[in-house]
This record gives structure tokens, C-alpha cells and sequence, in this order.
């Protein structure tokens, strides 16, 4: 059992690592540590992590989490030398996590959520590693009013509604993680993610503020699913990464809530993005689709108190780089992704 580095850089696993948020966490580990990537590009891209693989200190994966895997098998992880130093942190995002993705693969993501979780979690054990899994504010369901979750809500969720395979996957991975913690005795941490944004989501991944940048790019009707006094949290990508390595930091097991508990109206944010676009778009409005939800708003209490963490990037700031981004990906996005 290796729970310490032989060498000066920890070696790192992120399952999940090539998607939205993972590539970001790659981006910021790798400046410190030695990082391994694991994805299978379900909803994950290549392009999101690019840039890091010529990186001496990173190394990609292609593998399916919900099969278990035996890392001192893999002859392109020799220069990690994973069974002299081990593995010391574990972060674990690998799931499909836009309702698109989920609602259209609902037993991928079950099995990522359940086996998934599982062979993360026996890494963890086999090299005495941190963990830290990447959970979501779903599992509190529909808000019943508006104040915030605290993390001892334990929320009304529908079993097998349309968004059931993504909400109580992530509820039985809580479980898993907090069982392992317990068995095993393992460093094993929960986070509950809220709503984030910015650069590197997809363009047709069905989000909102994705949608909204794609539409308005292409000067077409925002949609927003709801009525017009609906109001949301936003909060952007680097205050969520740096949420994450301050739990991973940390004696703090969880589960912990990130995200910024500031509400804004959804016609806003699409007002100031058709604004940012030069776009001709209107606005318009439809019931909520069947796999939507009405967001939650994240009590941060514990975060600030335990790690001494809040967002900081103003929600203005973060949209005008993610509508930067996403125009200058708009072309290669748009072919690379089935609609």
C-alpha cells in the first residue's frame, strides 16, 4: 500500500478526466503532480485534454470505469511507476451529467454511477489513496421551496422518474463511498456539485447556457423551459476546481455542498448573452421538458467554514468567457457531437 509518493509529484487519477469538468482538473493538477486520465469518451472529447498529451507529467486512458481496471498492467503508465509509488489521490467524475446524455443512456449511466464508482473506490483501497468523489446537487430532487439545501436535506426524489437512473446513481454512489469509508478505512470524500459552467461544455449537450450561447450564435429563439420569474445559480468552472482540490486538502469527509448560492433570472442570463453575441435571437418560453428540473440553491455554510472556500468570479465575467470560447469553437463542436 502506497499512500505516499516515492517521488516529488504525487500520481493522480481522474476518472472522467476528458469532459467538461475533469479536463479543467486536469489543467490545474498537472501544473504540481503527475496525472492519469481515465475516460471512454462517452461524453467526454479528445480535444478537451489535447493539449495535455505530450505532457510528460499526463497520461490518457480510453477505458469504461463500469469494467474494472489493473493499472500496473498498463505498459503506458511504466514512467509512473504505479506499483513502486502508488496512487495517492483519486478524484472520481466519470458520468454523464447533462439530462441529454443521462435520459439517452440512462444504463451507462447507472453502471457508471454503480460499477463505476466500485473499481474507483477498490484503487483507492489497493494503494491506500485519497478519495474524492464528484456527487451533484440532483440528489436533493425538486426544491419544495425556495431556500437553500443544506447537505443534512435528504430530499424528495421520484426513483424512477425520467431522471432517475442519473439522481439515484448518484444517491447509491454516496452510499458506496461513505460504505467503503467505513470498511476500509480510506481517506474518502464527497462533494455535491450545483450547477457550473464555462468553457469546454458542448454545444449540444443540452444545457442550458450551451443552448442559449449555440442558439443566439446562430441568431435563433432562446427557449427557456419554464416561466419568465424563474431564477437559477451559476457558478463558473475555476471556483469549482479550486472547491475540489481544497476538499481533496483537507480532513473533511462531507458530504460538502460547492456552488454559488447567488440566484439570477434564467431571461437575464439569456438577455445578456444575446447581448454579448450581437445576436438577432428572441426569447421564448415552453413548459419544463420531462428529464429537466427546477435548480436548487446550494447552502455553502460548511465550505466556507471548513475550507474557507466561496466563488468568487462575478457570473457576468464567466459568461463573457465562456461566449468567447464556445465562438471560437462553435464550428469543430457542432461537427464533432450528433445533435
Amino acid at each position: 500500500m502506497k499512500n505516499k509518493p516515492i517521488f516529488d509529484r504525487k500520481n493522480i487519477l481522474i476518472t472522467g478526466g476528458a469532459g467538461f469538468v475533469g479536463s479543467h482538473l486536469c489543467d490545474e493538477l498537472i501544473k504540481h503532480h503527475k496525472v492519469i486520465c481515465i475516460d471512454n469518451f462517452i461524453t467526454g472529447s479528445e480535444e478537451n485534454i489535447n493539449h495535455l498529451l505530450k505532457h510528460p507529467d499526463f497520461e490518457f486512458i480510453k477505458h469504461d470505469m463500469s469494467e474494472p481496471l489493473d493499472l500496473e498492467m498498463l505498459p503506458e503508465l511504466r514512467p509512473f511507476k504505479v506499483a513502486f509509488q502508488g496512487i495517492q489521490e483519486v478524484y472520481n467524475l466519470a458520468c454523464p451529467t447533462s439530462p441529454k446524455d443521462y435520459n439517452a443512456s440512462p444504463i451507462e449511466t447507472l453502471n457508471a454511477n454503480g460499477f463505476g464508482t466500485r473499481y474507483a473506490l477498490d484503487i483507492a483501497v489497493k494503494y491506500g489513496a485519497k478519495f474524492l468523489h464528484v456527487s451533484t446537487s440532483a440528489i436533493y430532487g425538486e426544491p419544495l421551496e425556495a431556500t437553500p439545501f443544506p447537505e443534512n436535506y435528504w430530499g424528495y426524489v421520484d426513483p424512477v422518474g425520467p431522471r432517475s437512473a442519473y439522481n439515484e446513481g448518484k444517491r447509491f454512489a454516496e452510499s458506496l463511498v461513505t460504505h467503503y469509508r467505513a470498511k476500509h478505512h480510506i481517506d474518502a470524500k464527497i462533494i455535491r456539485m450545483f450547477n457550473t459552467f464555462g468553457p469546454r461544455m458542448r454545444l449540444t449537450d443540452g444545457r442550458m447556457i450551451p443552448d442559449f450561447v449555440k442558439n443566439a450564435l446562430s441568431s435563433q429563439t432562446l427557449t427557456i423551459y419554464g416561466a419568465a420569474e424563474d431564477r437559477s445559480t451559476y457558478c463558473y468552472i475555476t471556483d469549482m476546481i479550486e472547491g475540489m482540490i481544497r476538499m481533496m486538502n483537507s480532513s473533511e469527509t462531507g458530504p460538502m455542498n460547492l456552488g454559488n448560492p447567488e440566484t439570477h433570472k434564467i431571461n437575464e442570463v439569456a438577455e445578456y448573452i444575446i447581448k454579448l453575441t450581437n445576436s438577432r435571437s428572441v426569447i421564448s418560453y415552453k413548459p419544463h421538458l420531462p428529464y429537466t428540473a427546477k435548480q436548487g440553491i446550494p447552502n455553502i455554510r460548511l465550505a466556507r467554514e471548513k475550507l474557507g472556500w466561496f466563488p468568487v468570479v462575478p457570473l457576468e465575467d464567466g459568461i463573457q468567457k465562456t461566449v468567447e470560447y464556445m465562438r471560437g469553437s462553435r464550428a469543430i463542436t457542432l461537427d464533432s457531437y450528433p445533435h
